[in-house]
């Protein structure tokens, strides 16, 4: 394969698993200088992608379109006659577009086995923990693409920076020692640590360290945030604490994030866009491991877990209640601990 083919990656969904391809972009843009790169998303998360500097392209999928739109976008595929095609989905959807006569195509290994054993059987058969992100440019290894140890990155244009400028300035965080960014959503229930020890551990910024606090979210995390913005106020009788959620697109949200000196976050899309903006970070992590690559990106990332539960994993991607009734696996992780974390990463 020579630096003028033309190569697509596929990875329909999610926020996280999107910032996740970003190394294996660049390196293959670094094998590639001079080669085609394109790019298969959801429409919804295509902000996070179409801006990247090492692409050329990015397809965006509208999900409500169905097989139709699915059928019409492998017709685009296969008129630009791709030399390869890099599967890091590895779905239904993403099976059927790679189904092409021509391409070389290469697929990501998900360690569906060893996931399997250890959710339904607790039996860790994983001979490695091997990060999603280096499990995709795993993918790619015979073409002589290896992993350049940069982490992740978010290509972020000149005008969202400035529009969100606009917006911080008006919370005037040059009053506040520091800013810490709290992100309580997560889209399954085992996933979330509860809203009201966010709470605790952000009005313990505020008064201790003299901190401002930002909540993200999305749509769907609106009540959360708003509910855990009121009550900082409320404990700390000021005006601390500001939502963004809901207010910012997902570029915007990297954007503002860039503002915080710590992110303290729940396992869930939002981490990885603050590992990407090179963020220090606090992680909570319920009902998943390690195993699974999903930690955040940096080695400098806190993660803090109850990892002497028998009954963990439950789940590789989260449930929607405890199975076992008694939700330790959150429950355990005190305020008092994560705010010491949060105290030491602000020196």
């Amino acid at each position: 394969m020579d630096s003028s083919s033309k190569t697509l990656v596929i990875r329909f969904s999610s926020i996280g698993d999107i910032v996740l391809s970003t190394p294996l972009l660049r390196v293959l843009r670094t094998r590639f200088p001079d080669g085609q790169i394109d790019y298969v998303t959801r429409a919804e998360y295509a902000e996070l992608i179409k801006s990247n500097q090492n692409l050329n392209h990015t397809y965006e999928f509208d999900a409500s379109e169905g097989f139709d739109g699915l059928r019409t976008l492998k017709k685009k595929i296969r008129n630009e006659r791709y030399g390869l095609i890099v599967d890091i989905h590895d779905s239904l959807r993403s099976k059927y577009l790679r189904s092409l006569h021509g391409p070389q195509v290469t697929v990501v290994n998900k360690r569906v086995m060893q996931r399997s054993m250890l959710v339904n059987f607790k039996k860790n058969v994983y001979k490695e923990i091997a990060p999603v992100a280096e499990r995709y440019i795993e993918a790619v290894k015979d073409l002589g693409v290896t992993n350049d140890g940069r982490g992740l990155e978010i290509h972020i244009p000149d005008e969202t920076l400035f529009r969100v400028s606009g917006k911080i300035a008006a919370l005037k965080l040059d009053q506040f020692e520091k800013v810490i960014g709290l992100c309580p959503g997560a889209r399954h229930f085992t996933k979330r640590w509860p809203p009201e020890r966010f709470a605790r551990v952000g009005a313990a910024c505020a008064q201790k360290a003299d901190s401002k606090i930002l909540l993200f979210g999305g749509p769907e995390d609106e009540t959360t945030c708003s509910q855990i913005c009121w009550d900082i106020n409320n404990q700390t009788s000021s005006g601390k604490a500001s939502s963004l959620c809901g207010q910012l697109g997902l570029l915007e949200t990297a954007a503002a994030m860039e503002y915080c000196d710590v992110v303290i976050t729940n396992d869930t899309g939002l981490m990885h866009i603050a590992t990407a903006m090179h963020r220090k970070i606090i992680a909570i992590f319920g009902s998943t491991v390690k195993e699974f690559g999903f930690f955040p990106y940096d080695p400098g990332a806190v993660v803090l877990e109850n990892s002497g539960l028998g009954c963990r994993p439950c789940s590789h991607i989260g449930r929607s209640e405890c199975p076992e009734k008694h939700f330790k696996c959150m429950l355990d992780i005190q305020p008092d601990e994560v705010y010491s974390r949060a105290k030491l990463l602000l020196g």
